[in-house]
């Protein structure tokens, strides 16, 4: 299986002493048998060009600092913002033509928890309820709710943070929340039921239907039982933040560089290497989608000085948790004349979990048909010998690819699912420990970038 580890001592390393990971280097010769591949691969002089110069260690170096420095990147936050301007630098670094993209988003409203007994490698962000108090840090003892009756309360809550949890997610805790800030609390934690192994259920913001004078905020299903651990080890004290930002952006970043061995760009195609790097409320995202957004940095240094028919453009979008808002954008706003020139896009979306049910790379199409895109990364995983670990051409949408694949563009998803179903992702998926050390095998994220980069330039060369 790939599951690949990597040593404490080379993620130290790495990142300077940073967080200790679980996850270890790949190492396989250039025509080495892949972990998991049915065949020694077959490779071509132009895949060589490939394989040969991609670094894994690069992408997690990427990785950590969008995961671990700036953590949880929601649609408008400055989280985002900052990840953008890091992606864009890095690119600018390697000789592409860098547009940072901006457009508008609906107001947000988020928090975080913190405290000593908090386990630090989790994301910590939660969701501020509407009707809940925003703009303000307080601090106070936690404690849980004994039923969801506000009569159950304790008469005496003064600086207290006061945790709910819930058997049903149907339970309304507009009264309880209340009650809680009449006697003195300080905050008001929500939960949600656990969802069905292997899914976790996710931050959410808590819904009252009145106006509460506390901060109120829900945490998904990790956060919740590290909680409940904490508190079972002795008292903890918690700090809670909420921030309203009442008119976000959010932004794609796009790098190009032209072809090297074509005439003049009109008579260019492009093909396009693509990734969203915002996550969800609670998630640091390292599978999804710092995986995808990590290989597209890669392939983008790997690919600078290579000769192609075609322009490479690498694309990282904002806002995909919240409807593919980053990637609809582009494509509603790029002209017909470039639409027409778009020979292929490559999509990218966790593409790195370590979870051992994972074992199919899955080849996705909105429409569930052959087109350029997949076609060359199946022929790819034929000459890496991992055509026997991928799917067939399989109908799904639900990420960027949908967006081209919608005004007619050639486009295709790729990402590590489980067997049975693409609908089979990780416990970590949209959840508090999809990290670096909890969700990431450096093998399959390596996989994955070889089998993208050789399908992106032999579509390139075309």
């Amino acid at each position: 299986m790939l599951n690949s580890k990597l040593s404490r001592r080379a993620f130290l390393a790495l990142t300077g002493g940073g967080a200790a990971s679980t996850v270890a280097w790949p190492s396989w010769a250039a025509d080495g048998t892949r972990p998991g591949a049915a065949q020694a691969p077959r490779l071509t002089a132009w895949d060589r060009q490939i394989v040969t110069q991609l670094r894994p260690e690069n992408a997690i170096e990427h990785l950590t600092h969008l995961t671990q420095t700036i953590g949880q990147r929601y649609s408008g936050s400055p989280q985002e913002a900052a990840a953008a301007d890091y992606m864009a630098g890095v690119l600018d670094g390697y000789g592409y033509d860098v547009e940072i993209q901006s457009f508008s988003v609906p107001a947000r409203r988020l928090g975080e928890l913190s405290g000593p007994g908090l386990d630090p490698d989790l994301c910590w962000g939660v969701a501020s309820a509407t009707r809940g108090r925003q703009d303000v840090t307080v601090t106070g003892s936690l404690v849980l709710a004994p039923s969801a009756s506000a009569a159950d309360l304790p008469a005496d809550l003064t600086g207290k943070v006061v945790m709910r949890v819930v058997n049903a997610n149907n339970e309304n805790i507009t009264t309880l929340a209340n009650g809680a800030a009449q006697r003195g609390a300080v905050a008001f934690i929500a939960t949600r039921a656990d969802s069905v192994y292997p899914r976790q259920t996710a931050v959410s913001a808590p819904s009252t239907t009145v106006d509460i004078p506390i901060p109120v905020v829900g945490v998904g299903q990790v956060q919740k039982h590290a909680l409940l651990a904490a508190l079972a080890t002795g008292p903890q004290t918690i700090t809670v933040t909420t921030v309203f930002y009442p008119a976000p952006t959010s932004q794609n970043v796009i790098a190009t560089r032209p072809g090297k061995k074509a005439g003049p760009p009109g008579n260019r195609r492009n093909v396009m290497v693509c990734a969203h790097y915002d996550s969800v409320i609670g998630a640091r995202g390292a599978n999804d989608d710092g995986s995808g957004t990590v290989l597209a940095l890669e392939l983008a240094r790997t690919m600078r000085n290579l000769p192609t028919n075609a322009d490479l453009t690498f694309a990282l979008w904002g806002s995909e948790e919240i409807g593919l808002v980053g990637s609809r954008h582009y494509v509603a706003q790029l002209p017909e004349s470039e639409r027409a020139r778009l020979l292929g896009v490559f999509n990218n979306d966790m593409v790195g979990t370590s979870w051992d049910p994972a074992e199919t790379y899955w080849v996705l199409d909105y429409y569930g048909l052959l087109n350029k895109v997949n076609t060359e990364v199946l022929a790819a995983g034929e000459r890496l010998g991992y055509r026997a670990r991928m799917s067939d051409v399989t109908q799904r949408g639900s990420s960027d690819h949908q967006s081209f694949s919608e005004v007619g563009i050639d486009s295709g998803n790729f990402s590590w699912r489980g067997v049975e179903s693409p609908a089979l992702l990780e416990p970590g998926y949209h959840s508090s420990d999809d990290t670096i050390a909890r969700n990431i095998s450096v093998e399959r994220l390596t996989v994955s970038m070889e089998l993208q980069g050789c399908a992106a330039y032999a579509l390139a060369r075309s």
